[in-house]
């Protein structure tokens, strides 16, 4: 497979594209984030130069891989314990107020679920790295969701993030594409992301019943969902680990 990788600055064709083949790729629940049609409503129109496609330039018509990342302005000397959401907040905020933005942040590099495995996911970062590097940037943050981190969901994700090979990088598979391009782990965004719902909300995006108040397990979760019988509704906070890249 030879791979192209554009910004839909370069391919306002792909945009349609880019949704196909790439069904189960997140957790359902997922979907449900608020923050998110902050970003991903306008994403196409305001940032295409920010958006990402791998193409096989031997089936044209099929991206195999997509990315997104934003441009924020953010001044303050540590990245926040909010990750995902906070960088849609600010980013929005941003461009709403005309300020000058003096970083990105990566949102999302997701391969479509046939072609996992060979090694699309550096790739991608490698081209989103570059791209915002011609764009006169010189850091790329990114809050990482370690791809390793469902299966082991009641392990505290600093304690998590620490964990490493004998050979110095990190044990997750996600984090130690990015350390391997040259990111350096900050700290956790202990709030990276919030989804919550109504348990019928939360049985219908997983299958589970959703009847017991406490924590549950979800399938693709990085930690537990609080769940509240009582009150019929249930949260799940997900943590994510900092990554900084200077470009």
């Amino acid at each position: 497979m030879t791979l192209d990788i554009v910004s839909l600055a370069e391919r306002p064709d792909l945009a349609p594209l880019l949704d196909e083949g790439f069904d189960g790729a997140w957790p359902r629940f997922m979907l449900w984030d608020p923050m998110a049609p902050l970003y991903y409503g306008v994403a196409h129109e305001l940032y295409p130069e920010f958006v990402f496609a791998a193409v096989d330039s031997g089936d044209p018509e099929r991206v195999v891989a997509r990315a997104y990342a934003v441009p924020l302005r953010w001044t303050e000397p540590e990245l926040p314990d909010g990750g995902w959401d906070r960088a849609i907040q600010r980013a929005t905020l941003t461009r709403l107020t005309g300020g000058v933005p003096n970083l990105v942040s990566a949102l999302e590099i997701c391969i479509r679920p046939d072609q996992r495995g060979r090694g699309l996911s550096a790739l991608m970062l490698a081209a989103m790295r570059e791209a915002a590097a011609k764009l006169g940037y010189d850091t790329l943050v990114a809050p990482v969701r370690p791809n390793g981190k469902p299966d082991r969901p009641d392990v505290p994700m600093a304690e998590y993030a620490a964990q490493v090979r004998a050979d110095g990088l990190p044990v997750d598979p996600w984090l130690r594409v990015h350390v391997r391009a040259g990111g350096r782990i900050e700290r956790v965004a202990t709030r990276s992301m919030m989804v919550s719902g109504t348990l019928a909300d939360w049985r219908s995006w997983t299958g589970l019943p959703f009847d017991t108040s406490g924590p549950v397990h979800v399938p693709g979760a990085l930690v537990p969902v609080h769940c509240d019988v009582a009150h019929d509704h249930a949260v799940y906070v997900e943590p994510n680990v900092w990554v900084r890249h200077r470009l």
